[in-house]
């Protein structure tokens, strides 16, 4: 699949654990929604993807790609320990000037 970079630099760090490149890909004001709650900011980012990772040990799986404008939209295949492992999960990403801007998981 052909993933726009600044999305697969996303996934990558996630894959490898990478809490760095992770961060890496964000603007300084970034801002996540994922389980309903707003992550807004490098610190409140980190945050959550240590949490998440703490807690879930996931892995997400791009499957599928649109893109809009600005607008990425991914399909991933997320393994891990939560019920109904795998799950589909839409992440919905915002960038400018190569940076996630907003990212939206549901």
């Amino acid at each position: 699949m052909d993933l726009p970079t600044v999305a697969e630099a996303y996934f990558e760090a996630d894959r490898h654990n990478d809490l760095n490149a992770m961060l890496a890909v964000f603007s300084d004001n970034a801002s996540v929604m994922d389980e309903g709650t707003r992550h807004e900011g490098a610190a409140a980012i980190r945050g959550w993807w240590t949490a998440a990772k703490a807690k879930y040990h996931h892995v997400a799986i791009p499957t599928e790609t649109v893109i809009a404008g600005e607008e990425i939209l991914v399909r991933a295949t997320v393994t891990g320990r939560f019920p109904n492992s795998p799950a589909t999960l839409n992440y919905a990403f915002t960038v400018k000037q190569g940076k996630i801007i907003n990212l939206e998981i549901g």
